[in-house]
């Protein structure tokens, strides 16, 4: 699970690998994994063009996107679940990352099954401009029918870096909140609110222990007891396994 044995620190784990320590084998299903990102606004830098750029993640991840949505069982209950990946520009959320959580919420309502998203991302893709930052609100909605007309169970689980739009948007908006030990959560990096600002943040003050404290979120749950955690909560909200039965 990529947690060192001796200190307990959480080291980067990808999407595919998250997948595979979070929903029983075999029971897999992804959704729309050929939605591939186009140049909505012909944006390029002097480096390289923003589609060259997508490619070269791609190539390098194995990933379409960087978010990986789908179905499964966890410990036998049937779950929705988006897991973002860092690793595919930074998590960062444009169009086609919107667009698939969009989707896998609707599904989650039209199914009635439980939702996770797992959040790691440096925040909206600059590269698609307010087209990216459009995103927030159209998930918001989503999750607005799916919470607040359909009663139903939304959690989040931060991990790290969990930054900008999405802590902004749907990493906060968790029926219940988790987070991983030591992750790094925040809206704005620690170098942007300095250059920003021309104040320095105190050391520690974006990590989850702290904001904790704070009362940001509900629950600091390693990764190794992650799995068995959300379980019981899901039990605890009617959510059960399908070879559960009732004791009359």
């Amino acid at each position: 699970m990529n947690v060192c044995e001796q200190c307990g620190y959480h080291l980067k784990i990808s999407s595919s690998e998250r997948i595979e320590v979070s929903i029983d084998p075999g029971t897999w299903e992804p959704m729309d994994e050929d939605m591939i990102s186009v140049d909505p606004i012909g944006f390029h830098s002097e480096e390289a063009r923003y589609k060259d750029r997508i490619d070269s993640y791609q190539r390098k991840t194995g990933l379409t996107e960087a978010v990986q949505t789908g179905i499964g069982q966890l410990n036998g209950i049937p779950v929705a679940i988006g897991v973002m990946d860092f690793q595919f520009m930074g998590g960062s959320m444009g169009c086609v990352v919107g667009e698939k959580i969009t989707r896998l919420i609707e599904y989650a309502t039209n199914q009635f099954r439980p939702l996770i998203i797992v959040c790691a991302s440096g925040g909206a893709r600059m590269q698609e401009g307010s087209l990216s930052l459009m995103q927030m609100a159209k998930i918001s909605s989503a999750l607005y029918d799916y919470q607040s007309n359909k009663k139903l169970l939304y959690v989040s689980i931060l991990t790290s870096p969990t930054t900008g739009g999405v802590t902004a948007r749907f990493g906060m908006l968790g029926d219940i909140i988790i987070a991983e030990p030591n992750s790094y959560i925040a809206f704005a990096g620690k170098r942007v609110i300095e250059q920003t600002l021309n104040k320095t943040v105190p050391e520690g003050s974006q990590a989850a222990e702290y904001l904790f404290q704070k009362g940001l979120f509900d629950l600091i749950v390693p990764r190794n007891l992650l799995k068995s955690v959300l379980s019981e909560l899901f039990k605890l909200h009617a959510f059960f396994p399908l070879n559960f039965k009732s004791i009359k």
